[in-house]
């Protein structure tokens, strides 16, 4: 037991290490999800959260997404930062925090943000990221059976980040070999590369973005609740 504890703690130490580097080594304009990614965690995040809620709670959390996005580390520190804003009545500065929250968890279910083979590049593979978070939504996403769960009670949120990251990056094998299968016989990425990438990565992605809009809807329903459930502005 005690060499799978150890096991276990290196991955989540590599993991974490890479996912620092990311963070501190990409342009603020990156987006991972790309736009369309975002939207649809965010919405479907809302759709997450318990039905029997305050009048205006739904509402009050579905963010303005900034424009330039923002990179995926320190969940712990803005479900900290939301809930102290949420407790002090500080509406304004919490829906900015819950729109920056939401974009850092969102991150973390993203594999190409958990490797310093962010881009492909390391594999020979350059630009899989952008293919796979973006150009599969962009043109498959009116397919997508995004079934996410119900939002739980998140009992330590850095914890379940470093969970979040270490399931992204276990998917991380799968999606480049799936690219490289696609890519068999073809020149140029086509229509027939992507429909080959999405048919072998599709239940990745749909799996990643449905955890993540989970992920997103209990990351603020905790929050919420930390802060003693306070009644929200309408």
């Amino acid at each position: 037991m005690q060499g799978l504890s150890l096991k276990h703690t290196g991955r989540r130490a590599v993991v974490a290490l890479a996912c620092l580097f990311f963070c501190f080594s990409s342009p603020q304009n990156s987006r991972a999800w790309g736009r369309n990614g975002h939207r649809l965690v965010v919405n479907k995040a809302i759709e997450t959260l318990p039905e029997r809620l305050p009048q205006g709670f739904r509402e009050f959390f579905k963010p303005k997404l900034d424009a330039n996005g923002l990179l995926p580390w320190q969940i712990g520190v803005y479900s900290k930062k939301l809930t102290e804003a949420l407790k002090d009545g500080k509406w304004e500065e919490a829906k900015l925090d819950a729109a920056i929250l939401a974009n850092y968890v969102a991150e973390a279910h993203d594999p190409f943000n958990t490797t310093d083979n962010f881009d492909g590049r390391l594999s020979g593979q350059p630009g899989v990221n952008e293919r796979f978070g973006t150009a599969l939504i962009d043109r498959y996403s009116s397919f997508f059976p995004m079934r996410p769960n119900d939002a739980i009670f998140i009992n330590d949120p850095t914890d379940r980040a470093f969970e979040a990251c270490l399931s992204s990056h276990s998917w991380l094998e799968n999606i480049l070999l799936a690219d490289r299968h696609a890519r068999h016989g073809e020149n140029s990425f086509n229509d027939e590369y992507y429909d080959r990438f999405y048919n072998q990565a599709a239940a990745i992605l749909i799996r990643q973005l449905s955890d993540a809009a989970t992920d997103v809807g209990s990351f603020w329903f905790t929050a919420w609740k930390n802060a003693g459930s306070p009644q929200l502005p309408h």
